[in-house]
């Protein structure tokens, strides 16, 4: 069966990896006069939604900004809350996900993380890493500075022991170093909430990626039908990688 609005796509031309700032809880919480951690709960519908919607139309790969290296500066009340959101929503949705055949990664500094989210992720990945549908990556503790530091000191000691020249280090070589490895770059990146920035998010995986900032929507209101529209917008676009528009067609 189709979902609502696939008819608007062309599912033979789905981008392969979607990245997504999930951003606006707080503000969308404030509009219903709560506190902000309300605007994380309510948000993980819409996480729901969107991985339903991405296993079904056949997207390989789904990365969601989940947290960032920033988001320790919060207050700690906010912190906390949402580091306990993310062990009760990996234990309660994994499940679910593994019967679906999603596979469940994570990239940033997970030693970062509080011991009881950093078991329960594990116990998540272990679980659903021989799965073959949908990989989705959960970007927690990340900021794309850290993973292009992480990949230039990895690489900086094999040349240092021997295993790589200076001269041997490619684009692909760099690539294999990041947190995301064997993922594909960034085809689609969008944000809800209306801001127009990427906030340090997967930065050389983004290099040729299509933006697309909502500005009349906050992520707890996203929805299917949102991911369609979004996929539409990504297939009205001509992606160049820098040759001309008449080069692209022939």
């Amino acid at each position: 069966m189709l979902t609502p609005g696939e008819e608007k796509i062309d599912t033979s031309n789905l981008p392969a990896h979607i990245a997504v700032i999930m951003d606006g809880n707080g503000r969308w919480a404030r509009q219903q006069g709560a506190m902000r951690i309300f605007g994380h709960h309510h948000g993980i519908k819409a996480v729901k939604d969107t991985v339903e919607a991405s296993a079904e139309l056949g997207i390989k790969y789904l990365t969601l900004y989940t947290f960032s290296t920033e988001n320790w500066n919060r207050p700690k009340m906010e912190v906390d809350g949402i580091m306990q959101l993310l062990v009760t929503t990996i234990s309660a949705e994994v499940p679910e996900l593994h019967k679906n055949n999603v596979k469940l990664k994570a990239i940033g500094d997970i030693a970062s993380l509080p011991t009881k989210a950093k078991r329960q992720l594990q116990d998540g990945i272990d679980l659903t890493k021989n799965n073959t549908g949908l990989t989705l990556i959960l970007a927690l503790s990340y900021s794309g500075k850290w993973d292009i530091l992480q990949a230039t000191k990895a690489i900086v000691e094999k040349v240092k022991s021997g295993e790589l020249e200076t001269d041997d280090i490619t684009e692909q070589t760099f690539s294999a170093h990041l947190a995301t490895e064997e993922t594909p770059d960034v085809d689609l990146l969008i944000r809800t909430g209306g801001d127009h920035r990427i906030s340090n998010y997967l930065l050389w995986q983004s290099a040729y990626a299509e933006l697309l900032f909502l500005d009349d929507i906050f992520w707890p209101d996203f929805r299917k039908k949102d991911l369609i529209e979004a996929i539409a917008e990504f297939q009205r676009r001509e992606r160049r990688f820098g040759k001309t528009g008449d080069q692209v067609k022939n």
